[in-house]
């Protein structure tokens, strides 16, 4: 008697939603069966990942803060995904919306003024719209491949930031590191809890949530894309614009991503550095996956995705571990979802019958 896979007469609504909780239960085991590898304490590990991250005010501002981008990065990218329309390059998107705040808080350097701020956000998302544009352009113009297309225009933008902190936007009283000047008091934003960095950033997240449910889930636009990237055949006959759907798809995530950036820099990072390319461009792929591509989703899926982030720092300080285990963490995570993700069309069944090629042999 064996297992094997049969496909169902339907997709299964219940392991849609089961899928990301077996993944996260299957990573965590995973996580402790890594952790006695390498000579650790799973409870330590256990401890640092997902219990040092919540102990006080303090470290839970601080897992909120970490989750802030993966938020807004996330529901843009959900609207796209849903419609089959695959933005790969959140990251790169995120770092121009970045290099467009810098440049309005540079320009205003030494002026307090209240409009500040808000010339940064639409800089940041303009900046992160305009560079989704060009494979959007690329793909409804060429039908170039908008998945080669977004990840190969994320090394550019990596690039563009590098040299301008070490060229013309270096801060020359910086001891030659690759930064900016540190922005002024007006190009920052303010703090939500006093003695913490959790600032109004976090709202803007919560609020990109809710416009994201509110597109997707009631909106005509929304469900023009749903439809068109379940059944694609479907969308053509009721006439809907493919062209607009891939628009839609690639400025939504560009945009979000564009005020992520602007975020960062505004907010804990308080100027440019080379290293503001932080990979929640890509993490924010696993988190709107693990999140069902539904904002509400996305919100537990990005605080569980900071949690990681934070555990691979503290894993350094407490057990001797690089912080790149995260990513190992990430990983298994995606890996999992995917395999997990399997049993939404397809279930096991026990079968008698042994095939080998074309031929079969029944078990007696």
């Amino acid at each position: 008697m064996l297992l094997k896979l049969e496909a169902r007469p339907e997709a299964s609504q219940r392991m849609r939603y089961l899928s990301p909780l077996i993944a996260v239960a299957l990573t965590l085991a995973g996580s402790l069966v890594l952790f006695a590898l390498l000579g650790k304490s799973p409870l330590e590990g256990f401890k640092v990942f997902f219990i040092y991250p919540m102990r006080d005010l303090y470290s839970i501002s601080e897992v909120l803060l970490k989750a802030t981008p993966l938020m807004l990065i996330s529901v843009g990218l959900a609207v796209g995904y849903r419609a089959n329309v695959w933005n790969i390059g959140a990251e790169g998107q995120y770092i121009l919306g970045a290099i467009f705040a810098t440049g309005v808080a540079l320009y205003f350097q030494g002026v307090s003024s209240m409009w500040v701020l808000p010339m940064m956000l639409v800089a940041g998302a303009l900046g992160g719209a305009l560079w989704s544009a060009i494979p959007a352009l690329l793909r409804t113009r060429f039908r170039a491949n908008e998945i080669l297309v977004t990840l190969m225009l994320v090394y550019i933008a990596q690039l563009t930031a590098s040299w301008l902190v070490h060229g013309p936007w270096k801060n020359p009283d910086g001891f030659n590191f690759p930064a900016t000047y540190m922005f002024d008091d007006s190009a920052l934003l303010p703090i939500l809890i006093e003695g913490t960095r959790l600032n109004i950033a976090f709202l803007i997240a919560l609020s990109a949530l809710c416009v994201g449910y509110v597109f997707v889930q009631r909106s005509f636009y929304g469900y023009q894309m749903q439809v068109a990237g379940q059944a694609e055949a479907a969308a053509r006959y009721a006439g809907y614009s493919a062209k607009r759907t891939i628009w839609i798809g690639l400025l939504a995530g560009g945009l979000a991503a564009g005020i992520a950036g602007m975020t960062e820099v505004a907010g804990p990072m308080g100027q440019l550095t080379e290293s503001i390319s932080m990979n929640y461009g890509f993490a924010a792929i696993i988190v709107a996956f693990v999140g069902r591509l539904n904002p509400v989703g996305i919100l537990f899926a990005s605080i569980l995705m900071a949690m990681l982030y934070l555990g691979g720092e503290q894993a350094q300080q407490y057990m001797n571990l690089p912080s790149s285990i995260s990513k190992v963490f990430q990983g298994m995570l995606l890996f999992f979802l995917l395999a997990a993700d399997l049993f939404i069309g397809y279930r096991l069944r026990f079968s008698n019958n042994l095939i080998f090629g074309k031929s079969s042999w029944k078990a007696s």
